[in-house]
């Protein structure tokens, strides 16, 4: 399954625009979307919004899960997403999240036990 950031690049390829250009273009850090490919990372929802904010004709359905077209024009309905499939995007989101504060908690743990030994 394809994450965000790799529609990110795909919709960057899609505008042929530099990769850099887009950062810039988002007011993201020099690089930041090449590292969090890089890394195979999620992308905050902070940076969703300044995408969906400069590219308003980008599909926010799309970006996010991979479903419909990329642009909003080419959607056949305009019909706003249903609290189903907002809330299992955010409860997606919430597993995601604290699966990695999980393994951070865990990880801690490990070491102070490690640390009294």
């Amino acid at each position: 399954m394809t994450k965000t950031i790799n529609r990110i690049v795909e919709f960057i390829n899609h505008k042929g625009m530099s990769v850099r250009q887009f950062d810039i273009s988002i007011g993201a850090a020099n690089g930041y979307t090449l590292r969090m490919e890089k890394n195979n990372a999620s992308v905050g929802s902070d940076v969703i919004e300044r995408i969906v904010k400069t590219y308003p004709k980008l599909n926010l359905v799309w970006l996010i899960t991979g479903k419909g077209p990329m642009f909003l024009d080419q959607v056949e309905s305009k019909d706003p997403p249903s609290k189903l499939d907002i809330e299992s995007f955010i409860n997606e989101k919430l597993n995601e999240k604290w699966s990695e504060e999980k393994k951070a908690l865990l990880d801690e743990i490990l070491k102070e036990i490690n640390n009294n030994k």
